[in-house]
């Protein structure tokens, strides 16, 4: 059950409250993930406060998000503009299966694709959605990237957390087309919401079918017990889209 959010928490409430009704969570899930009382989730939302840097921590990796996002204090920075604040960084290949549970939640992506032979490829964000393991986003009629559609694209996802320099990427290439058939574009307008941050007429749907997906996480090397990589963080919210 998704409650709703009343009072004015302030700017962190507010990140908060839309973060966790984007991820479709409650305040106990969301609490029980932070270890923390629901109440005090339910207050953070409703009243302007402060959290300590580790409860901080651990409410954004509750929302699958970074502190930074729920501070807002990284809005108009460059991700990764700091030092690397792990000593001894490790890569991590993930796998297909691995990629698709990171992309899953859906949020903000980046398409990208050659309008016409030799080019440079042009790389656009976008809002998007899973939906049978496609993914989906609304678009402009007559916008380039409807002109490109059907075509080969390549989609690319990624989640930083500045604090710890820790994050993942992920990389899909394939073919897509747009979404004509009626029977099928009832069925996304009811089982999806795709809401484009940039303002305009997005009308058209796009679906994007992968057909090769790769990725990979980044992180500090564990230090404690035995030899290996470091449990893997919880990724971050994107950025903005802009209108295409």
């Amino acid at each position: 059950m998704k409650e709703p959010h009343q009072g004015d928490g302030g700017d962190l409430g507010r990140r908060v409250a839309r973060r966790r009704a984007e991820l479709g969570l409650s305040r106990d899930q969301v609490a029980e993930s932070a270890g923390m009382d629901p109440g005090y989730v339910a207050y953070l939302e409703e009243h302007p406060g402060s959290l300590s840097r580790q409860a901080l921590y651990r409410l954004a990796q509750a929302l699958h998000t970074s502190p930074e996002q729920l501070l807002g204090a990284d809005t108009d920075t460059p991700p990764g503009h700091a030092a690397t604040a792990a000593p001894d960084p490790a890569i991590r290949p993930l796998g297909t299966r691995e990629c698709l549970e990171l992309i899953g939640p859906g949020g903000v992506g980046r398409v990208a694709f050659t309008e016409t032979a030799g080019a440079a490829p042009l790389v656009l964000p976008v809002n998007y959605t899973l939906s049978e393991g496609a993914v989906v986003f609304r678009t402009a009629a007559g916008g380039v990237i409807a002109r490109h559609t059907p075509g080969p694209m390549s989609f690319q996802v990624d989640r930083l957390d500045g604090g710890t320099s820790e994050g993942w990427s992920v990389l899909a290439t394939g073919h897509a087309e747009t979404v004509d058939d009626e029977a099928r574009l009832a069925r996304l307008r009811a089982h999806h919401t795709v809401r484009p941050w940039a303002g305009g007429e997005r009308d058209v749907w796009v679906r994007f079918e992968p057909e090769r997906i790769t990725g990979r996480r980044v992180g500090g090397r564990h230090t404690r017990g035995q030899g290996g990589a470091a449990p893997p963080p919880r990724g971050a919210a994107g950025g903005p889209t802009s209108r295409r």
